[in-house]
C-alpha cells in the first residue's frame, strides 16, 4: 500500500522532531565583541553626579572631572547628605551657629563608616562633593562648609554643570 500525503507529512515531522536544533554562535559573538568595546571605550571617562529637579546646578567651565566622594545636596526645601534628607534648608538659613549639629552628626557617622584614612586623606582631609542650587545664598554654603570642615571633609568640591566655553571666532576686538 502507498502512503498517503497525510502519513508522509506525519513522518517528515517526526524526522524534525528527533533532529537537534543547531544554534549559530558566530553571528552572536560578533554582536557582543562589537558591544564590549563599545561599552569599554564610552565608559572609561564618564561620571555623572545624579541631578534632581529641585536643583538647578550653577554653570562653568571648570575641565576637572569630578571624583567619586560623598554627596551633600542643597535644594531651596532641603539638605540631603547621601540621598537622605537630613535637615530644613530654611533651618539652616535661621540658624545663628556657623555649625550645624544635624550635618555634623550625619557627616561624622558617615566618617565613622569608614575610619581608615588613605595619605592623601590625612593631609587634606575626606573628600565631599557639595550639589546645590545655583540660587542657594552664601551663608548657607558657608555654613554647610563649615560643618563639613568640622566633620574633617574638608576636601570639598562644589558640582557645577559643564558650560561650553564661548567661541573666540565669535568675539568682535574693537579697535
Amino acid at each position: 500500500m502507498k502512503p498517503s500525503l497525510r502519513d508522509k507529512r506525519e513522518a517528515r515531522k517526526r524526522i524534525r522532531a528527533k533532529q537537534q536544533t543547531k544554534l549559530n554562535l558566530t553571528s552572536l559573538m560578533d554582536i557582543f565583541t562589537i558591544l564590549v568595546f563599545f561599552l569599554m571605550v564610552n565608559s572609561s571617562d564618564v561620571q555623572v553626579l545624579e541631578n534632581t529637579k529641585a536643583i538647578t546646578m550653577p554653570k562653568s567651565v571648570a575641565d576637572q572631572k569630578p571624583k567619586e566622594t560623598l554627596v551633600l545636596q542643597v535644594s531651596h526645601a532641603s539638605v540631603l547628605i547621601g540621598g537622605r534628607i537630613i535637615i530644613d534648608t530654611d533651618y539652616v538659613a535661621k540658624s545663628k551657629e556657623d555649625l550645624i549639629q544635624p550635618i555634623l552628626k550625619e557627616l561624622n557617622y558617615q566618617a565613622s563608616k569608614r575610619p581608615m584614612l588613605t595619605e592623601q586623606e590625612k593631609q587634606v582631609g575626606r573628600a565631599i562633593t557639595i550639589q546645590g542650587d545655583h540660587a542657594i545664598p552664601y551663608d548657607i554654603l558657608k555654613k554647610l562648609m563649615a560643618s563639613a570642615a568640622k566633620a574633617g571633609f574638608r576636601d570639598i568640591a562644589l558640582a557645577v554643570s559643564k558650560k561650553t566655553s564661548p567661541n573666540k571666532s565669535n568675539s568682535v576686538a574693537g579697535g
